[in-house]
């Protein structure tokens, strides 16, 4: 059941990137008292009464011609397409302004629940002015304060009562469910066409030609596939963003139906930041991850080619050392049967369970190969440990105090347990709980 989606629009310096900070728990956007400060959609996960859900920070949106603001207005326009509720942001120490109104005309067109917050309201007297804003017609506005964390409460409540309805969808728990995702243009749908043998999806040269996410089953060697497919982006009547932009709400959407994630590279352009901020939404959601390199039948080789290539995936992404590296082409199709091994591998580790003695047996004997250290004079001890969840594999150490178990030694173990239990394919996590 995916999640629902929020954005936070409003023109600049309304206090959106506090609001959004203060939502999702932690310091993603950047604050910082100058309009237009924000010039990208940020995406993060937000929870309100154990209900979770994306939220969107909006750049500013402006009137105006300039480059920025011209890029900006689009930004927002685009979170707004894929929201299925809007909170439209409001200084309420400047009032209404023509800029203001201009938003609004743009929320009415939308037909998508508006929510009026009305940010900056510090004080109990400045409450008794919100009622100007009535006038906007969106209905009650919520005074807010950003800087003190007000209002937030009551302002969920009614944002959470617009929530669509979410069908749970009902796949088969042996159905291997995975996706691709990547910028556009490296031969996601190519990809999806190789793999099924047939033309089930438009194949196009032109960025951002698939439209949504579709879904297709087959079977292949007595196994059940589904594959989410995130090749594009949606925008009626036009292609809305550039092609080095990518659609990160589509991909996180797939990625949290999915049970493996491929993140798929182009070859013959290499790595850029891009793709690794991509990878890490699917890292962070704990999926298991093949890096899939396309378009290898592109790349003039000698006997070394995939070793550096390999080596220089390994080096700019230090965060997937689990995952496999798959080299293939979608077009000619060579070394594409090596792919649908790698991901049934993969998903079989991220549910793979281990036997709680026998995982105690190894952190034993990694306790004997290295002690645990002592900081400021206290030593770590491990009691014992256990598996608390699979997908992905998610283990809890019994210790004497959490405080005593550093990053370097957690990784030791997390090291080991792969060494004795591969995981191929998926993170693991490991937490540190002292024994009540």
């Amino acid at each position: 059941m995916r999640k629902s989606v929020v954005a936070i629009v409003g023109k600049p310096n309304v206090g959106k990137s506090t609001i959004f900070n203060r939502l999702v728990g932690e310091r993603i956007s950047i604050v910082e008292d100058i309009p237009g400060v924000t010039r990208d959609r940020i995406y993060s996960e937000a929870e309100w009464l154990n209900t979770k859900f994306n939220l969107i920070d909006t750049g500013g949106i402006e009137i105006g011609d300039e480059p920025l603001l011209v890029q900006m207005r689009q930004q927002a326009e685009i979170a707004i397409d894929e929201a299925d509720v809007i909170i439209f942001m409001i200084n309420g120490k400047e009032g209404i302004t023509a800029a203001d109104e201009e938003v609004a005309k743009m929320l009415f067109k939308t037909n998508k629940p508006v929510v009026l917050a009305v940010n900056k309201i510090d004080n109990p007297e400045m409450r008794e002015q919100i009622y100007e804003y009535y006038s906007l017609g969106f209905g009650e506005p919520f005074p807010i304060s950003g800087t003190h964390g007000l209002g937030l409460g009551d302002l969920l409540d009614e944002v959470v009562k617009h929530f669509p309805e979410r069908a749970v969808e009902e796949y088969d728990e042996e159905v291997i469910r995975f996706s691709l995702i990547g910028r556009p243009n490296v031969g996601k749908s190519s990809l999806v066409n190789a793999l099924l043998g047939e033309e089930r999806v438009i194949v196009s040269d032109i960025a951002g030609t698939t439209r949504d996410a579709i879904d297709t089953s087959f079977v292949k060697d007595g196994n059940d596939f589904i594959i989410i497919d995130t090749a594009g982006m949606r925008k009626r009547g036009k292609v809305y963003e550039k092609t080095e932009k990518y659609s990160v709400l589509r991909a996180l959407k797939a990625i949290e139906r999915s049970d493996v994630v491929l993140v798929v590279l182009d070859a013959d352009t290499g790595i850029i930041e891009q793709d690794k901020k991509i990878a890490g939404y699917a890292h962070d959601a704990g999926k298991a991850i093949i890096i899939v390199v396309n378009k290898w039948d592109t790349v003039e080789k000698d006997d070394n080619t995939m070793a550096k290539f390999e080596e220089k995936v390994r080096k700019e992404f230090q965060f997937l050392d689990y995952a496999p590296i798959v080299f293939l082409s979608a077009l000619t199709k060579k070394r594409i049967h090596t792919l649908l091994p790698k991901i049934i591998v993969a998903s079989e580790n991220h549910s793979l369970r281990v036997p709680t003695n026998i995982l105690n047996e190894v952190i034993m004997d990694s306790l004997a190969l290295n002690p645990t250290p002592s900081i400021k004079g206290r030593k770590l001890k491990i009691l014992y440990a256990t598996q608390v969840a699979v997908k992905p594999p998610t283990f809890v150490v019994f210790v004497n105090d959490p405080e005593l178990m550093h990053f370097s030694y957690k990784r030791f173990l997390e090291n080991r347990v792969r060494e004795a239990f591969g995981f191929e394919g998926t993170p693991i996590k490991i937490y540190a709980r002292a024994r009540k």
